[in-house]
């Protein structure tokens, strides 16, 4: 069985409330930079195209640079 610290480890927004449009909105989700601690997405208004929200997702495999 689940902790519940692993409850919520798959949430994905899809509505958000936005300031800027002052009311709940659809969200993109997209990419903003690739860290060693894991994935750093943010979630933009589809309406106005601002930034509300954001997620870091930490991956279970080690990341690898290879040059």
């Amino acid at each position: 069985m689940n902790s519940k610290e692993d409850t919520f480890e798959e949430f994905e927004a899809t509505t958000l409330f936005c300031p800027y449009c002052q009311e709940p909105v659809p969200v993109k989700k997209k990419l903003l930079l690739v860290l060693p601690q894991g994935d750093k997405y943010d979630y933009v208004c589809a309406h106005c195209g601002n930034p509300i929200g954001g997620k870091l997702v930490k991956e279970g495999k080690e990341n690898k640079i290879i040059i």
